[in-house]
Formats: C-alpha cells, sequence, structure tokens
C-alpha cells in the first residue's frame, strides 16, 4: 500500500469519527437542554482564556530560546531540547504529578512560594503553568526549525553594517520566520487547549476557577450525555479551525517555494 493511500484512508476514518460526533451531538436529547450553552460558556471562556495567556508567555520566553538553541552547537543545547520537547511523549499523569512535585506546598519550588503566601496549586495559574509546559515545545520545535534554516550570512551582514540584535531579528529574523512561528502557536495553542491529565493533578477541577472545557466534558459524562457531546463538538469545531489554519499556512509556504504551481 503506497503512503498516500494509507494516508487518505486515515483521513477518511478521522472525518468518519468527527461526523459521528456532530451527528450524536445533534441528535441526543440533553437533560438540561435549555441551560447547557450557559453551562458550557464559563468553561469555554476559561480556556479560551487561559490559553491566550498561555500562548502569549511561550511566544515571549520560547522565542529567544528557539533561536540560541538553533544558533548554537554545543552539548548543552542538546540536554536542553531534551528537556524541552520530553513533555511530548511525557504521559499527562506523570506531567501533573512532575508539576505538584514542583510547585506542590512541599515541591521544590512551593515550599518557597507557600512561605512568601502565594498558592499555586489548584488555582487558574496552575492551569497556564501546565498548558504552558504541554504547550511549549510545540511552538519551540517549530520556530527552532525555522530559525535554523536561515543563513547566517544575513546577519552578520547586518551587524557589519552597525544593526542591533533587536534590529536584525526585527528586520530579517521575523520577516522569514513568522509562517512557522504563527504554525507553532497554533500547534501549542491546540495542544493546550485539550490538556486534561496535566490540569486535573496538578490545578484539580473547580468548576468556574480551574474547570477547563476538556475537565468539564469529563464531568459532564456523568451527568448529563448531552451536555457532554455537544461541548465536544464545540471543542472539535475549534480543534478543526485550528488545524484548517496550519494546513492554510502550509500551503502558502510551498506556493512560496514553488512558483510555477501557481500558473
Amino acid at each position: 500500500m503506497q503512503p498516500s493511500t494509507t494516508v487518505k484512508n486515515s483521513r477518511s476514518v478521522g472525518s468518519i469519527f468527527c461526523l459521528s460526533l456532530i451527528i450524536r451531538a445533534i441528535t441526543i436529547k440533553s437533560t438540561n437542554h435549555d441551560s447547557v450553552f450557559y453551562e458550557i460558556i464559563t468553561p469555554l471562556t476559561l480556556s479560551l482564556f487561559t490559553t491566550a495567556i498561555s500562548v502569549f508567555i511561550i511566544f515571549i520566553l520560547g522565542t529567544p530560546l528557539a533561536y540560541n538553541l538553533a544558533r548554537k552547537k554545543n552539548i548543552l543545547k542538546r540536554i536542553i531540547s531534551i528537556f524541552i520537547e520530553l513533555p511530548i511523549v511525557m504521559p499527562p499523569v506523570v506531567a501533573g504529578l512532575a508539576l505538584l512535585s514542583t510547585f506542590g506546598r512541599r515541591g521544590l519550588l512551593g515550599a518557597a512560594f507557600n512561605f512568601l503566601g502565594l498558592q499555586i496549586t489548584f488555582t487558574p495559574i496552575a492551569v497556564i503553568i501546565a498548558q504552558i509546559f504541554v504547550g511549549a515545545p510545540f511552538y519551540i520545535r517549530s520556530a527552532q526549525n525555522r530559525f535554523s534554516t536561515i543563513p547566517k550570512e544575513l546577519e552578520e551582514s547586518a551587524r557589519i553594517d552597525g544593526a542591533s540584535n533587536w534590529c536584525i531579528f526585527r528586520t530579517i529574523i521575523l520577516p522569514l520566520s513568522y509562517k512557522a512561528i504563527i504554525s507553532g502557536l497554533i500547534l501549542s495553542w491546540a495542544r493546550s487547549l485539550g490538556e486534561f491529565g496535566a490540569t486535573i493533578l496538578f490545578a484539580g477541577n473547580l468548576r468556574g476557577r480551574t474547570q477547563t472545557l476538556p475537565l468539564f466534558i469529563y464531568s459532564s459524562l456523568e451527568n448529563d450525555l448531552g451536555t457532554t457531546f455537544i461541548s465536544a463538538s464545540i471543542m472539535l469545531l475549534i480543534s478543526l479551525i485550528l488545524f484548517t489554519l496550519t494546513r492554510i499556512i502550509a500551503i502558502l509556504e510551498l506556493l512560496k517555494r514553488f512558483p510555477p504551481f501557481l500558473t
């Protein structure tokens, strides 16, 4: 079987699953149908608000880190890269326990925060930290791969002309990398939006405080299947929108590299 055939079959199976979920959400009867969207709006708003903060922090801190990892070649870089990409393959439960061990009341850093009267666990801050922990690797990897393809000669020529590091990044690095940066941020946002395991262990499932949309879906599963499928369909719709954006960016990049396809 050819790889292209396998990809097409996988897409067909995925489409069937998505369609089944949407049909189920439309046809199932909710025991609390009148207020289902009112119940969803709180966790949805919390998810969008926390992920927006998480993605912003990932961009601010992850961009210089990705640039330095792309430009420096040493053993330390390899070690840092391993720890950065570890959350991609780390089980969510283990990630939650790792965050608890670090920021919990008796954790490595949590004891100091507790001494200062600051509580991290079971707060919206914990939600944001969990989202950053699982979402940052996707952005850093995307930005790092793009930064590494930019010729160093461009930066060296700009420095000879007296350009500062910020000027070089703003006028050279950013224009040549913005598509990869946007694509990485979208992937990071999608991963943060769907985070469940680390969040429920580290931040809890407190309604109106730390209950994000994935946690709400899990909680409503025991009470109202109608609400569960409707909220799951909303998550699916958001995921499809984000996936479509990444595909559009990829197509634009392909057309830029191979302009004859435009004719």
